[in-house]
């Protein structure tokens, strides 16, 4: 039995998200994202002006005259949704804790998707892989992924993003878009990240939170680090202080966006104390004029 309040829960969000999808996303989605995967169809003799890089050596060799591969656009696209639900996600100073921003944004994603008649996966993670739903079609389907992302009650605290990467590329045996979602609070991820890159169209969703980049005047404070226990004890009163920590966290946001760029891979930044549409909506144009 489900239990009443996640079921209003879920109720709430599928109206909020439901609205945000059909008033503010019609088009976007589709726009941002269909026609990009290709599958194979095909093998036919090359043909001057054919791209040299379609040839299919394989064939080419056994054949003995050249052959190239043709590919046709896939009208369905696999969504995966990828969650970091380490406890670092368990902070929020404005509105909302990071990992509730995750699940409503990843709400936005699964229905858009299901909306255009494509499939949606859900994979959440802490310091190990905590469950795994295999994509399916359907909104019956989408609300079981989001009921999942309100309830879960992770068995870790810590963050490990290539065991999940590589657990990912174990079942994950097609092409398909994967949302990444995370604060990114971890090390040691570059590698995976590209390796995933060049098989999927990877999306980096950054969530984060105004106070992990600032702080205020109010004096002595203890800051704790939610995944390991360790902690500090911060004087605010010192602009020094502030500024150290401002320029520390600017630095390293600036070092994950290029990362990510260099990888290959789109990303987007959201924050708990501010309305993600208009981020999103930014995020779908700028995929469409790329293409």
């Amino acid at each position: 039995m489900i239990p009443t309040e996640l079921m209003r829960q879920v109720h709430r969000l599928r109206i909020l998200t439901g609205r945000v999808v059909n008033e503010v996303f019609a088009g976007e989605y589709e726009s941002a994202f269909k026609g990009r995967g290709m599958e194979f169809a095909e093998v036919r003799e090359y043909q001057p002006g054919d791209e040299v890089r379609t040839i299919d050596w394989n064939v080419t060799a056994r054949a003995g005259t050249p052959f190239v591969k043709q590919f046709v656009e896939e009208r369905e696209l696999t969504v995966m949704l990828v969650v970091d639900l380490s406890s670092s996600g368990r902070f929020g100073s404005v509105g909302r804790l990071k990992n509730e921003l995750a699940a409503e944004v990843c709400a936005v994603l699964a229905f858009a998707a299901t909306k255009s008649n494509d499939r949606v996966g859900l994979l959440i993670f802490t310091a190990q892989v905590e469950l795994y739903i295999p994509p399916r079609k359907g909104i019956r389907h989408v609300l079981r992924v989001i009921r999942e992302l309100l309830s879960f009650e992770p068995r870790a605290a810590q963050t490990d993003i290539p065991g999940a990467l590589d657990y990912l590329a174990k079942v994950l045996k097609r092409r398909a878009v994967v949302f990444l979602v995370s604060d990114f609070i971890a090390t040691d991820f570059h590698r995976p990240l590209r390796r995933v890159s060049r098989r999927h169209d990877l999306i980096a969703v950054t969530i984060e939170d105004r106070r992990e980049r600032e702080l205020p005047d109010v004096g002595l404070i203890e800051l704790e680090d939610t995944e390991t226990g360790e902690t500090l004890l911060i004087d605010t009163r010192s602009a020094r202080v502030r500024d150290e920590y401002e320029t520390s966290a600017r630095r390293e946001a600036e070092q994950l966006h290029s990362d990510l760029r260099r990888i290959g891979a789109d990303s987007i930044a959201l924050s708990t104390g501010t309305s993600y549409v208009q981020d999103l909506v930014r995020f779908f144009h700028t995929r469409e004029r790329r293409r």
